[in-house]
Formats: C-alpha cells, sequence, structure tokens
C-alpha cells in the first residue's frame, strides 16, 4: 500500500534527506570566491559564474545548482559582512579564525574556505 500524503524526506544520490539543510556563505561583497584563480578548469564544481571569480556570482550559481539538486530541502544564505557583522558569526570569527569565505552547514563552521560545490555537498550529505 502506497502512502498518499506528502513525504518530508528527499532522496538524493541515493541517500534519504530528512528536515532542511542551511547552508550559509559568510564573506566580503567585493571578494573573490576562494583562494585559487577562476580558470577554465573549473576546480570549483561551478561553470556559471566563471570567468568573474567573485564571492556574489559564485554565491549565486551555488544556490541555482543546490536548488536544482535539492528542491527546498537546501536553504542556502549570503552574509556579506562588510557593513555590519551579526554576533554569532563575529564569535565564529573571533574563536575559530576560519578562512573567508566561510561556510557553514546548519550553523556549524566547516574548513572548506571556498566556493566548492563538491566539498559542499559531502557536507550537505553528512547532516542526512
Amino acid at each position: 500500500m502506497f502512502n498518499d500524503e506528502p513525504s518530508n524526506s528527499v532522496v538524493t544520490n541515493g541517500t534519504v534527506m530528512t528536515g532542511t539543510v542551511l547552508i550559509e556563505i559568510v564573506g566580503l561583497k567585493n571578494a573573490e570566491c576562494c583562494p585559487f584563480p577562476c580558470d577554465e578548469n573549473r576546480t570549483c564544481g561551478l561553470s556559471g559564474c566563471f570567468p568573474t571569480g567573485k564571492l556574489t556570482s559564485a554565491f549565486e550559481e551555488l544556490k541555482q545548482v543546490l536548488g536544482k539538486e535539492y528542491g527546498n530541502r537546501v536553504e542556502i544564505k549570503l552574509t556579506l559582512i562588510d557593513d555590519e557583522t551579526p554576533d554569532y558569526i563575529r564569535t565564529i570569527i573571533e574563536t575559530e579564525y576560519p578562512p573567508l569565505p566561510m561556510v557553514l552547514v546548519n550553523g556549524r563552521i566547516t574548513r572548506i574556505g571556498r566556493i566548492s560545490l563538491d566539498r559542499i555537498k559531502k557536507e550537505i550529505e553528512k547532516e542526512c
């Protein structure tokens, strides 16, 4: 017998996700998306933002790609700290000294230090 009620889970790459995973990218408005050059090798896994190398462009491309793959199961947020730094971000910076851009997954700091599709997807899968 099949259940006709909508499910609060989705299958991605054979893994069942429940709930929503929040990916928060923290950085500076005019910063680059990673410490490596934005070149045709696309080691980050994104192509729609090439050749800008800008954090804001990479964020928009990441949002689009993750939206296609995970739908509403992944929420992605950009927090720019140029003018104002939220207290929780300030605390992370003061205690962890993470590289920018910073990638938080459900509020947990990661050591990615760049916009990298494959590495962010691995962090999403850890939350499943």
